[in-house]
């Protein structure tokens, strides 16, 4: 029977990965949060809709019905022109993580092609232009540019660098466990 579980489809809702009660993710875990989702928005051209129709997929429906729910729970991201303050509850945090996931795995495929070392050179790199144009596109139009994180992100120097983190950090979202090890990487103060 335990075999039975391992085949079950990658929508079903992951168990909640047990840490102490009152322990929220850092106002840094919200920026790399969010980042991840930005990053999901460049990778897919139908990104916004995707997640709506993703979290209803997920039985998330009531908590974003559409766009403007979802964008709300995102404008806690410090970095957003438009920003929130407080904190984000539990339930919500998680909701966002498990869209997360969900999305990772749907566009796996793609994060693949763009981590693989075995790819010619030219169509990684092709690849890698247009994923940066259109993240680098949705940073200036969403992101607040006086910033540090936000200069950073946009900085010729630093920003490839912190861009393919965000792809690795999708990367380690999808497949089995992908919601605890995110969620345990988005909790963790150091990272």
């Amino acid at each position: 029977m335990a075999n039975a579980s391992l085949g079950e489809s990658s929508l079903a809702q992951p168990p909640l990965t047990q840490r102490p009660a009152g322990a929220r993710i850092s106002r840094r875990g919200l920026e790399r949060l969010d980042l991840m989702l930005l990053s999901v928005e460049a990778l897919d051209l139908n990104g916004g809709e995707a997640m709506v129709w993703m979290a209803a997929q997920l039985g998330f429906g009531e908590l974003f019905p559409n766009r403007v729910e979802l964008w709300k729970r995102r404008c806690y991201n410090p970095l957003r022109l438009a920003c929130r303050r407080g904190e984000l509850s539990e339930p919500e945090t998680d909701a966002l993580i498990s869209l997360l996931c969900a999305l990772a795995d749907r566009l796996y495929p793609m994060l693949r092609q763009l981590l693989s070392s075995t790819e010619p050179e030219a169509v990684t790199g092709q690849r890698w232009g247009l994923f940066q144009g259109r993240l680098e596109e949705l940073i200036r139009e969403r992101l607040n540019p006086r910033r540090g994180g936000v200069q950073k992100l946009l900085d010729p120097a630093y920003g490839p660098q912190l861009r393919r983190q965000l792809i690795h950090g999708l990367a380690f979202g999808a497949g089995q466990g992908g919601f605890d090890r995110l969620k345990a990487s988005l909790m963790d103060a150091s990272a």
